[in-house]
């Protein structure tokens, strides 16, 4: 049987106040000597914000065909029992 997990649950996973804190964080260690300018950083850490959004989306959707399809082997395993009787 596949895992439940509900789909709303990945996008918020990591909350917007932990990502500010995280993005807050970048500049803060970028003020110390980084090579990348500040607005590169934060533009790389949206990018990439971006790509595990769609990250997500992409692990609901593959864990919802999944689920069906393991409910379509249930139902098809009860329709085999009862044309055996």
């Amino acid at each position: 049987s596949t895992a439940n997990v509900p789909e709303d649950d990945a996008p918020n996973r990591y909350s917007r106040t932990e990502r500010t804190t995280f993005s807050r964080y970048s500049r803060d260690a970028n003020s110390s000597g980084s090579s990348l300018p500040s607005n590169a950083l934060e533009k790389r850490i949206e990018e990439l914000e971006r790509e595990l959004a769609k990250e997500r989306q992409e692990n609901a959707r593959l864990m919802k065909m999944a689920q069906d399809k393991e409910e379509l082997i249930g139902k098809l395993k009860e329709e085999i029992d009862l044309l055996n009787r």
